[in-house]
């Protein structure tokens, strides 16, 4: 069966002055409906510009598409019109941004914002859109709903501000859900209320989710798969099971030993060696061999395609075979 959203070949570059740096460099993933993908990588690595291009939002300039397709339902936005990527979005596939307070507009009530879309794209009057606004304020759990609908952004803490970015992105029924880092700056327990919230309206819409993040211990309880980003690149997409168990990539293993573990109390704290890349210079041969401890003479010249390993998983490494526990 074809995918509700698949990305395929995707490049991007940015062009500014200090050169041109490449940010997406052949992006492959795909997102089933009812499924939850999660896209891992440090900052940089390109998540959330392959999520604005999805959207269709990505900052033109600097930002070029230069190949790839963005297909849903087999439809490829890239070549779509204008007019077309409005009417998908946020009717089709919308977006939850990670800086609620800089998303929100402080001049209008949340409320209005969230009828906003409704009226223009569904008719409706202004109080009917203030009807739906509290249902959907209600479903993620605003309390007092009613009342709040016509708070403005400000008055809401940074969870609650969370949840009324999610009502408005459920607003027109999306098909497919990208939240790009939706628990950015919110405390651990608030946390895992929105990530147990996101994946109980997902399962109860049978959309398809897209969670960008760079937290490994958010995604292990809603995931179904984790695609993991680097330089630009995916570099392993493998069930959520089979990832945590055996990682097939020396990046991925490196940063899920950087995780904290209850299990290795008062032990010195692994990191990564080394910075990601510099995008306008990314190094020959594989990206991530001036950090990688695995390294080889053949890491230095050969890019690693993206191939199918056994299980349901890929990696993009000339030694997963190595990584593989049979």
């Amino acid at each position: 069966m074809e995918p509700l959203l698949e990305v395929t070949g995707l490049h991007v570059e940015f062009r500014t002055r200090d050169g041109v740096a490449k940010v997406l460099n052949g992006v492959d993933y795909a997102v089933d409906a009812g499924e939850t993908l999660a896209v891992l990588g440090e900052s940089g690595s390109g998540k959330s510009v392959t999520a604005n291009t999805i959207m269709g939002i990505l900052e033109t300039p600097p930002g070029v598409v230069t190949a790839g397709s963005v297909r849903y339902r087999g439809e490829d936005l890239l070549t779509a019109s204008p007019e077309r990527r409005r009417e998908l979005r946020g009717e089709n596939i919308a977006m939850i941004f990670q800086d609620a307070l800089s998303a929100l507009n402080p001049v209008f009530t949340v409320g209005f914002q969230i009828g906003e879309q409704l009226r223009t794209r569904r008719g409706m009057s202004r109080r009917d859109a203030e009807r739906r606004a509290v249902e959907l304020l209600d479903l993620v759990g605003i309390p007092a709903a009613k009342q709040r609908v016509r708070d403005h952004p400000h008055q809401f803490s940074g969870g609650m501000r969370q949840r009324v970015m999610i009502a408005m992105s459920l607003a027109l029924d999306p098909d497919v859900l990208i939240a790009d880092e939706p628990t950015t700056a919110l405390d651990v327990t608030v946390q895992a209320q929105i990530m147990d919230l996101l994946a109980e309206i997902q399962a109860d819409r049978h959309m398809g989710l897209i969670l960008i993040t760079h937290d490994l211990g958010v995604v292990a309880e809603v995931a179904d798969r984790i695609a993991v980003m680097y330089a630009g690149r995916i570099v392993e997409n493998a069930d959520v099971h089979a990832l945590y168990a055996n990682p097939c990539h020396p990046y991925t293993r490196s940063l899920l030993e950087s995780i904290p573990r209850v299990d290795t109390k008062g032990s010195e704290l692994r990191a990564i060696k080394g910075l990601p890349p510099n995008l306008t210079r990314i190094p020959p041969g594989c990206p991530f061999h001036p950090r990688c401890p695995m390294a080889r003479d053949v890491c230095h010249e050969v890019v690693p395609p993206l191939e199918v390993l056994p299980g349901p998983r890929s990696s993009a490494c000339l030694f997963a075979e190595e990584l593989v526990i049979r």
